[in-house]
C-alpha cells in the first residue's frame, strides 16, 4: 500500500454510532513495506474530532480493547508514542482497496523496511485488491509518528453491534480479530525485560 491512500480514500465517509451484526464478519489488513515494525515500543491515540476523541461508550470500549491486546504484546501506552492508533466505524457498504499480500509476521522474518533510500529496483511493488467491505466496517490504522505514514491496516466488515451490553462484547470480539492479524511483539516482550507497570506507563 501506499501509505496514506486508505486514509485519504476513507476521510470523507460518514462515522456510525452503531453498527448491526453478522456472523460472518470478514477480516483482512494490509501494510507499508515502509513500516519499521520491530522497532515500535510505544503508541498513542489520534487525538482531535471524530470516533477516537469520543468519550462515549463505544468509543471508549474500543480504546480499552485496543489497550488490553496491544499490552499483552508488549506496548507500552507514551505521550511520545511510536505509533499513533486511529479507529473508525463506517456504516453500510463500503469499497475498499485492499492489497494482495503475504502474512506481516512472514514478511518480517526475511525483510527489512524500505526508505527513499532504497532503490526502485529493489522495492516491493503492491497488489491492488478491490474489496466490497458490507454492512458496517470496523477499521483500525496505525501511523509512524516520525514518518507520519500509515503503516498497517486491520479492518472487520459484517460486524454486529447490538445496543446494550452485547454490544461491547462484540466490539472486543472485533478487535481482538483484527489484531490477531498484527502479530509483531516488542523486543522487550521477546526478551522478558517488559516492566510489570508497562500498561501504567502513559505519562511516559
Amino acid at each position: 500500500m501506499k501509505p496514506t491512500t486508505t486514509l485519504l480514500l476513507l476521510a470523507g465517509l460518514a462515522l456510525a454510532g452503531c453498527i448491526t451484526a453478522h456472523h460472518d464478519a470478514r477480516v483482512e489488513s494490509d501494510y507499508s513495506y515502509r513500516g519499521n515494525f520491530l522497532h515500535y515500543h510505544t503508541y498513542g491515540f489520534m487525538t482531535g474530532t471524530g470516533l477516537s476523541a469520543d468519550t462515549s461508550q463505544l468509543g471508549q470500549t474500543l480504546r480499552e480493547a485496543i489497550q488490553q491486546r496491544l499490552l499483552v504484546q508488549g506496548y507500552r501506552p507514551s505521550r511520545r508514542p511510536d505509533i499513533l492508533v486511529n479507529f473508525r466505524v463506517y456504516p453500510g457498504d463500503m469499497k475498499f482497496r485492499g492489497f494482495d499480500q503475504e502474512e506481516l509476521g512472514t514478511w518480517l522474518k526475511r525483510n527489512v523496511p524500505e526508505s527513499e533510500a532504497t532503490p526502485k529496483a529493489d522495492r516491493q511493488g503492491y497488489s491492488p485488491v478491490r474489496l466490497l467491505l458490507t454492512q458496517g466496517t470496523l477499521l483500525l490504522t496505525f501511523i509512524d509518528v516520525k514518518t507520519n505514514h500509515a503503516v498497517w491496516n486491520g479492518y472487520a466488515s459484517g460486524v454486529v453491534v447490538p445496543q446494550g451490553p452485547m454490544g461491547d462484547v462484540v466490539l472486543r470480539r472485533s478487535v481482538r480479530s483484527i489484531l490477531d492479524r498484527y502479530r509483531v511483539f516488542t523486543e522487550e516482550f521477546a526478551n522478558g525485560t517488559l516492566p510489570r507497570n508497562a500498561g501504567n506507563n502513559a505519562g511516559e
